[in-house]
C-alpha cells in the first residue's frame, strides 16, 4: 500500500486540504485525488471520511485537528477501524508510529519556524519513520530545498501557497506535492 500511495502523491501536485463542509463539497467535485481532512469530531469523521471515498478519493485524516480524539495512539485505532481512512498526518512521534504498525499511511508534520525545528525534522524523521513529512509554511523553497536534501523521506509543502509561483517554487525545491485549503489553487 505504501508504495502505491507514494506513487499516487507523485501524480498529484497539489492535494485538497478541506477544513469545512464548503471544501468537503467542492472538492468532490474537483479532479484532485488526494484530500487531507483538517476538521471533524468523533461524531461525524466516519461520514466525511465515507463520502470522500465514494467520490474516488484518497483520505488522510489530520488525527490531531479531530475533535473528540486525544493525543494517544489508540486514536489511530479509532481511525482504521471505524474510518477505513487511507492515512493519518499527526505532530506527534508516538502516534505516528502508531498508524505505521496499524498499516496507516503516515505523514508527520512539521512547522518550520527556527533553526530548532528545522535540526528536528531529521532526528525525529530518522526515529519514527514516517512514510511522508508535510512542511509548514510551504512557501520556504529554500528551507524545502535543504529539507529535501537532508531527507530520504518524501516532503510535502503545505501552508500559505496561494498561487501558481508558490507551487511551482515548492516543487522545483523538490517537494513531491503541496497541499492547500486554497480552493483557487485546487483548480489551477
Amino acid at each position: 500500500m505504501r508504495s502505491q500511495l507514494i506513487e499516487e502523491f507523485e501524480d498529484c501536485p497539489v492535494i485538497a486540504a478541506i477544513k469545512d463542509e464548503e471544501g468537503l463539497k467542492r472538492c468532490i467535485h474537483s479532479d484532485i485525488p488526494i484530500v487531507f481532512v483538517l476538521y471533524g469530531d468523533i461524531c461525524n469523521i466516519s461520514q466525511i471520511v465515507s463520502r470522500l471515498k465514494k467520490a474516488g478519493k484518497t483520505v488522510i485524516i489530520h488525527i490531531d485537528l479531530i475533535a473528540g480524539l486525544s493525543s494517544k495512539e489508540i486514536a489511530v485505532t479509532y481511525i482504521k477501524s471505524v474510518t477505513h481512512a487511507d492515512g493519518i498526518i499527526s505532530t506527534r512521534p508516538a502516534v505516528i508510529r502508531q498508524a505505521k504498525e496499524e498499516g496507516l499511511f503516515a505523514i508527520m508534520r512539521f512547522f518550520v519556524i527556527d533553526s530548532m525545528a528545522f535540526e528536528s525534522i531529521k532526528r525525529q524523521t530518522e526515529s519514527v519513520y514516517p512514510d511522508m513529512i508535510e512542511v509548514l509554511p510551504g512557501v520556504m523553497p529554500k528551507i524545502i530545498q535543504k529539507i529535501c536534501k537532508q531527507n530520504r523521506t518524501p516532503v510535502i509543502a503545505g501552508g500559505l501557497i496561494s498561487d501558481k509561483e508558490d507551487i511551482m517554487a515548492a516543487l522545483d525545491a523538490g517537494a513531491m506535492s503541496i497541499s492547500t485549503t486554497n480552493q483557487k489553487v485546487w483548480f489551477m
